[in-house]
């Protein structure tokens, strides 16, 4: 993995994150190369140091992007508002959860988002999933033409986005004839910072609110729904379609059998007892307890304990794929091998482990993307119906 920052982990990967969003690398530097020292630090002044120089590019791009409109250019306004969200969302990562900036920051990496694509005319709608007393955020990508087509209802993870899983993802599984429903469920983007909706165990229901939404749709085929997910995801999608059977496949972009036996090597690490396992975040506690609803650090454990694929992962009766790299420094690769071996009552499960001669090692292939994306849409066209060739 190209790692800009190599004693920091956490801003290393959001360097390539960046990157693989089509960020442009002279404004990612723009934010980076005055940060270097900070990056050694790693305190909550670094954090802080962060944020200002991510924010100051994302708005320096964004005004480039308001003359673009002003001027009527709404193509090459669309591409830069897109990297001026790109660089808000960056920009707010690091923060604590209870700094008011992140919210604030938040909106406006949505706004200018949005607005990014509606200029450029990207197919893709903001929808909004019924979900108990509210609604699921979540992004709409149709497959052009007529008739029905399979769908994959795509959640992220720990600390993801429905914004960075649909550049990532969406123009792959279009192509191939496969619609996509990347939402924000809860616990992560905009159902926790602007719903207060917290993560679950029992992901099968947001899950299952999903398929609702889509059995209303005349342009999907109800009985070809799948459903993906990255990272921390590896539990939430194996747990979904083991008890919501409406799905007819399941991806898992990274395993996770047991959270609480990740979260104990993170709190080794966080109470400086080891060096097991890296976070994905800097502020990892802040974000467990926040992704969680918890107040005390206590309650937080009680509800990780929850999240294993233990007693569950026999219960997936659809195809199961499940992807992890070889040197994933966040979780080990005996998750994604309990997973497989556990699941014995999937008809058509599969591992595929990206190695050191292809490429791809790091987690949910964070080194290249482009890959597993490759990898996870051709499975899925294949399993669901559409077309690897290209439609």
């Amino acid at each position: 993995m190209f790692e800009y920052f190599p004693e920091n982990y956490p801003w290393s990967m959001a360097i390539v994150s960046a990157i693989g969003l089509s960020g442009a690398i002279s404004e990612i530097d723009e934010a980076c190369r005055f940060l270097r020292e900070a990056s050694l630090r790693n305190d909550h002044h670094a954090q802080q140091e962060w944020f200002e120089s991510w924010k100051r590019v994302a708005e320096r791009v964004e005004a480039v992007a308001l003359a673009h409109e002003e001027a009527g250019q709404h193509m090459s306004a669309g591409n830069t508002f897109v990297r001026a969200g790109i660089y808000y969302f960056m920009a707010e990562r690091m923060l604590l959860s209870v700094d008011p900036r992140k919210v604030q920051t938040y909106k406006q990496g949505l706004a200018a988002f949005k607005k990014g694509m509606r200029f450029q005319k990207e197919p893709v709608e903001w929808v909004e999933i019924p979900f108990k007393n509210t609604s699921l955020p979540a992004l709409f990508s149709a497959v052009p033409g007529k008739g029905r087509s399979p769908c994959i209802v795509h959640f992220g993870g720990f600390d993801s986005l429905k914004e960075f899983c649909y550049l990532f993802s969406a123009r792959d599984f279009g192509r191939r004839g496969i619609s996509l429903l990347v939402v924000d469920h809860p616990g992560v983007g905009e159902a926790l910072r602007l719903r207060k909706l917290y993560s679950g165990p029992d992901t099968e229901v947001p899950a299952a609110a999903c398929v609702d939404y889509l059995e209303t749709r005349a342009d999907i085929d109800p009985e070809r729904i799948g459903i993906m997910a990255l990272s921390l995801g590896g539990y939430y999608a194996p747990r979904a379609a083991a008890f919501e059977k409406r799905f007819k496949a399941c991806v898992a972009w990274g395993a996770c059998w047991d959270r609480w036996e990740l979260n104990e090597k993170h709190f080794e690490r966080h109470f400086g007892k080891g060096k097991k396992l890296e976070p994905s975040v800097p502020n990892w506690l802040d974000q467990f307890m926040w992704v969680a609803g918890k107040d005390t650090v206590e309650e937080a454990i009680e509800l990780a304990k929850q999240y294993t694929l233990e007693g569950v992962a026999d219960k997936i009766t659809c195809p199961l794929l499940v992807l992890h790299g070889e040197n994933d420094r966040q979780v080990p690769l005996s998750h994604a091998e309990r997973t497989i071996e556990a699941a014995v009552n999937s008809p058509n499960r599969k591992l595929k482990v990206f190695t050191f001669v292809e490429g791809g090692v790091e987690h949910c292939q964070l080194d290249n993307r482009t890959m597993a994306v490759n990898y996870i849409s051709d499975w899925v066209a294949e399993t669901l119906g559409g077309d690897p060739k290209g439609v």
